[in-house]
């Protein structure tokens, strides 16, 4: 079997469509410090609210989520993040992601500080998936999102986009 180069696929396989869903603030805690952990240094954020905005639906992030942060012996750190949101019309969406952030060792020294940073200089991307029984955003259970993100010493943003 010979392989295809990408001038031969379809054009449906030749790049990523997206559209925008919304932009999302977290409210997140100080971080709990686990330490160093077999593996990883463990770092927990608490996620206490916050609020999403876009097109198709917006609300406010509801109080309990975390976020449980693996920053790894080359510096990168991995995300694994479980929120509830609610709409303005009353609708609960369950949001599960994964992530990663990575830079130059005095970018993320600076982030790590509060210092302001522009996102251009680091990598922050995430996965992101939606459960809800609402029947307004059933949609929402048959799509995945991409977030590319921004740290800030209070919580994330991310303005996350529906993969078309």
């Amino acid at each position: 079997m010979s392989a295809l180069s990408i001038a031969e696929l379809p054009e449906t396989l030749r790049s990523v469509r997206t559209r925008p869903l919304f932009v999302m603030k977290l409210a997140v805690r100080p971080l709990v410090q686990v330490g160093a952990t077999p593996g990883v240094n463990r770092r927990i954020g608490i996620v206490f609210g916050g609020s999403f905005e876009g097109e198709r639906l917006a609300g406010e992030v509801m109080d309990g989520g975390s976020d449980w942060l693996s920053v790894r012996s080359d510096g990168a750190t991995e995300l694994d993040v479980r929120l509830s949101l609610k709409t303005n019309d009353g609708a609960i969406v369950a949001v599960t992601y994964r992530g990663l952030r990575h830079g130059p060792a005095d970018v993320i020294q600076r982030m790590e500080r509060g210092e302001p940073v522009d996102p251009a200089d680091y990598y922050f991307r995430t996965m992101v998936r939606f459960e809800t029984a609402a029947p307004q955003y059933d949609w929402l259970n048959r799509i995945l999102a991409i977030g590319v993100g921004l740290r800030r010493l209070d919580g994330p943003v991310y303005s996350l986009f529906e993969l078309l």
